[in-house]
């Protein structure tokens, strides 16, 4: 498992009942670093209109996964990560640029109630 420096911006800046459960659970995990690659494919998304703007989003998530071989991105956003409907476009850019097309999934599909 790992996580992101954007990953852990956005948990710090939320403010949501669970966020000191959350910070301690990506507390001791590894975290890739942003970099200017990572912020160029996250445009690069925007522009094709695989994921909206901001870059710092959801396209800078994908594209940090994407660029460091994660298999599995675990999301709650629907509209636009965990889309089946974008799966296709995100691969295709993905292929374009030499990069594996990590699952994007939601905490629901990946575990199931008796997981939990």
């Amino acid at each position: 498992m790992v996580t992101s420096e954007a990953t852990l911006e956005e948990l710090a800046s939320g403010d949501y009942p669970w966020k000191d459960d959350a910070l301690a659970l990506v507390e001791s995990v590894p975290v890739i670093e942003i970099t200017e690659e990572a912020i160029a494919i996250a445009e690069l998304y925007v522009r094709h209109h695989v994921m909206p703007a901001p870059r710092s989003g959801d396209p800078l998530h994908l594209a940090l996964a994407s660029l460091h071989e994660v298999d599995y991105i675990l999301t709650w956003t629907i509209q636009h990560l965990a889309n089946p409907n974008k799966l296709e476009h995100i691969t295709v850019i993905n292929r374009r640029l030499g990069l594996l097309t990590p699952i994007i999934v939601t905490p629901e599909a990946l575990w199931s109630e008796g997981d939990l």
